[in-house]
């Protein structure tokens, strides 16, 4: 089994820079997923206020028909000789993997990870009824391992609303309703043992994971995580284990950022994302000792882009972020989980403290375009005024974040890519068009500009 590492929305690039200082990251993730695949839509928020009386009937009858079995097929070729391993070609074989999905409407859209459906030819959903129909897929985000897809039945289908995840509490009581290996549904139970986990601190994404005891294992990706009443809470994802079993710990995606993300997918065809326009890191002793600041939690402020919401509302660098519309912030996670269900121009009031002195801001948040150019191995984005005034440019897009390891021994991050096969590139949309336009076998040249002011080209094959 291949291991799987989930970028959540909102991380490092999300907030405008990355995180500061972050300790190594001992924990290895493990997919749920059978065979080639490893192994999340709008309706009401209701409160997750806990029952007096527990009865975990009443939210597994409320799901069992809720939640599908997915299955991906595709097809790869494999190579009978070296000629066709060489040229890519071979005899084609089927592979069929599978996972989980959740009904979110009754008109058939049902939500499920994104590495579920991942490179699929082909997508099928069968019912707890065993009724099997094939799935239009809607939309993808890999960033937060969510994908979109949706069946046609010529009946209302039963389906799970969304509960606001903000308000879900360590200790409360959760079921994992899964559907895997066409078992039917098959329902787990355990308590919330954390909330805003991140398990891949150095990977420049910060992940903001619900993390549960309940029993996920493989083919359970893409289940549902409800509370006691049967309300969705989270989109089971993950596992931590070096056996690829379950070992006691699964973590889900929010509520509210899975209900974000298929929403935009289904307004946008793509996700919105939103950022506070800063860069920093998480907060211990040690680092409140080096910045010189009295706190040992919150978000440490070590740099606030130019002209974003953060800058234009009056966020400094070396302030402490403790607070999001009044919800806690002990962590870099905190804050990511809560703005990965924002929107860009939906405001926010951020609480800091400065030179000991708590004060709320009212911060707008501005949207981030990124794109990812995987021929070259980067991330990149439009690069803010203040750095092409810098190096006396008049346009360019930024190398926000190296893709592989490889790329990232070069230090790329920061330089300023402003021709493309000798195209002038401006914004994210030019390097669409320009990519779009060209074949993948063919070379890729790259003209930018490092952080000394030099102008370098660079051809990619």
């Amino acid at each position: 089994m291949k291991l799987f590492a989930v970028a959540l929305i909102a991380g490092g690039a999300t907030l405008g820079g990355y995180k500061l200082l972050e300790k190594d990251a001992t924990v290895r993730l493990a997919t749920s997923q059978t065979e080639s695949p490893i192994n999340y839509t709008p309706t009401n928020f209701s409160s997750t206020t806990p029952t007096t009386t527990i009865d975990f009937t009443v939210a597994a009858e409320a799901t069992v028909n809720s939640v599908v079995h997915v299955i991906n097929k595709t097809v790869s070729r494999q190579p009978t000789n070296m000629q066709e391993f060489l040229r890519g070609g071979g005899q084609p074989r089927e592979m069929i993997g599978s996972g989980s999905g959740v009904i979110i409407t009754p008109d058939g859209y049902i939500i499920t990870n994104n590495h579920v459906i991942d490179g699929a030819s082909q997508i099928e959903i069968t019912l707890n009824n065993n009724s099997t129909y094939p799935a239009e897929l809607i939309g993808t985000d890999p960033k937060t391992d969510i994908a979109l897809v949706k069946i046609d039945t010529g009946t209302e289908l039963p389906f799970i609303t969304f509960s606001d995840s903000d308000t879900v509490k360590v200790g409360e009581w959760v079921l994992a309703v899964g559907n895997p290996f066409r078992l039917t549904s098959t329902v787990t139970a355990g308590i919330v043992s954390a909330k805003a986990r991140d398990l891949d601190e150095l990977d420049g994404n910060a992940q903001s994971f619900i993390q549960t005891d309940a029993a996920v294992n493989r083919g359970n990706s893409g289940g549902a995580l409800v509370n006691t009443r049967g309300e969705l809470i989270g989109i089971n994802t993950a596992i931590t284990s070096e056996t690829g079993s379950y070992v006691g710990y699964s973590f889900a995606v929010p509520s509210n950022i899975a209900r974000k993300v298929t929403e935009d997918i289904m307004e946008f065809g793509n996700v919105q994302r939103a950022i506070l326009g800063i860069s920093g890191g998480n907060l211990d002793t040690a680092r409140a000792e080096y910045y010189g600041v009295n706190d040992t939690e919150g978000v440490y402020v070590g740099s606030v882009e130019s002209g974003s919401g953060a800058d234009r509302g009056g966020i400094k660098k070396g302030d402490v972020i403790k607070k999001l519309d009044g919800l806690a912030v002990a962590k870099f996670s905190d804050l990511t989980g809560y703005l990965g269900a924002k929107r860009p121009n939906d405001i926010v009031d951020v609480t800091i403290v400065r030179d000991g002195n708590e004060k709320t801001i009212p911060v707008t948040l501005i949207k981030l375009e990124t794109l990812e150019i995987p021929d070259v191995g980067v991330e990149v984005r439009k690069a803010n005024m203040a750095d092409l005034q810098k190096y006396g440019l008049k346009h360019g897009v930024e190398i926000t974040r190296a893709l592989t390891e490889d790329v990232a021994r070069y230090k790329m991050e920061g330089n300023i890519i402003t021709q493309i096969d000798d195209y002038n590139i401006k914004d994210i949309d030019d390097v669409k068009k320009v990519l779009s336009n060209r074949k993948r076998t063919d070379p890729l040249k790259l003209t930018f500009v490092n952080k000394k002011g030099e102008t370098h080209s660079f051809i990619f094959r």
